[in-house]
C-alpha cells in the first residue's frame, strides 16, 4: 500500500526515474520542471492514492501518476482538482459495470473493460499497466485522459466543454470542437485512418479527453489535423506544447550538430 504519511518531497533519485520514464517531460524548461515537481508533491499530499487487489505502489509509481496528473494543470494550479480526492489504482484493466433506463422504461446493464475512469464527484480510477504505457510521446496517456474528464466535470457534466477562462468564447469552442468531432466520425465511417485515436469519436466528452492526450503527447499531429482544437486547448491549458516541443527539438539539433554557422 502507499504509505498513509503523505509525501512532502520527491527525492532526486526518484525524480530522475520519473523523467526517465516520461519522455513527454523532455521539452519542459528547467523552471517548468521545478514547478511541476512541486505541484506533484502537493498533489500527493492532498490526494489519497490507493492501490487495490493487494498490489503495492512504489514511490516512483506514485510520483509518475502525480506528475502526469499535474502536467495539464501546470498553469492552472491545484485548485482545478478541488472537487475530488482519491485515485484508485488497479494492477491492469478493470471491469466497469453500469446501467441505465431507456425512454421505454427498460433497464439496460453492461460490463466493459477499461483502463481508466472518472466519476463525477468521485475518484479517478486507473490501470497501473496503462499508466506505465503512458507518457512516451505516442499519443496515449490514460492519466491525462482521466484528468481531462475531471476538468470537464467542473461545471457538472463531462460534455467536452470545461469551464472556460475569461476571454474564451464558448460558442466558438463549441463550433470548432463540433466540426472536428463530426470530421473524425466522417473519416472513420469512410474507412480512413483517423488522425487521432478513434475513441475520440464516441462522444464530445471523449473527444476532449483524447484531444487533451494528444495536446501533451503529440501536439504536432493534433495541430496538423485540427488546428482550431489545438488553438482552444492552448488557451484552456495556458500552455503551448507544440512551441515547447519545437524549441526542444531545435536545441537538441544544435547540440548534436555543434554551433550553427554565423552569418
Amino acid at each position: 500500500m502507499w504509505p498513509h504519511r503523505r509525501a512532502r518531497r520527491i527525492d532526486d533519485a526518484d525524480w530522475a526515474a520519473v523523467l526517465d520514464r516520461l519522455p513527454i517531460l523532455d521539452p519542459l524548461e528547467e523552471d517548468e520542471r521545478a514547478r511541476l515537481r512541486d505541484l506533484a508533491v502537493r498533489f500527493m499530499a492532498g490526494k489519497s492514492i490507493e492501490p487495490v487487489l493487494g498490489q503495492t505502489l512504489g514511490a516512483v509509481d506514485v510520483a509518475v501518476i502525480a506528475v502526469q496528473a499535474c502536467l495539464p494543470i501546470l498553469a492552472l494550479g491545484l485548485d482545478a482538482y478541488r472537487s475530488w480526492r482519491t485515485v484508485v489504482v488497479y494492477p491492469a484493466g478493470f471491469v466497469s459495470r453500469g446501467h441505465e433506463v431507456d425512454d421505454a422504461g427498460v433497464e439496460h446493464r453492461w460490463e466493459e473493460e477499461r483502463s481508466g475512469e472518472s466519476w463525477l464527484g468521485g475518484p479517478v480510477v486507473l490501470s497501473l499497466e496503462d499508466v506505465e504505457a503512458s507518457g512516451c510521446g505516442d499519443g496515449y496517456n490514460v492519466v491525462i485522459h482521466e484528468m481531462a474528464h475531471k476538468l470537464d466535470m467542473l461545471d457538472g457534466d463531462a460534455n467536452g466543454r470545461p469551464p472556460l477562462h475569461r476571454g474564451m468564447d464558448a460558442a466558438v469552442w463549441a463550433r470548432d470542437f463540433g466540426a472536428a468531432f463530426e470530421d473524425l466520425n466522417r473519416r472513420i465511417e469512410a474507412g480512413e485512418t483517423p488522425p487521432i485515436d478513434d475513441y475520440a469519436a464516441e462522444e464530445p466528452g471523449e473527444f476532449f479527453a483524447v484531444a487533451s492526450e494528444c495536446f501533451f503527447e503529440t501536439p504536432g499531429a493534433l495541430a496538423a489535423a485540427y488546428p482550431a482544437v489545438y488553438f482552444h486547448l492552448r488557451g484552456f491549458y495556458r500552455q503551448d506544447s507544440l512551441a515547447r516541443l519545437e524549441r526542444f527539438r531545435r536545441g537538441r539539433s544544435t547540440q548534436e550538430g555543434g554551433h550553427p554557422p554565423r552569418t
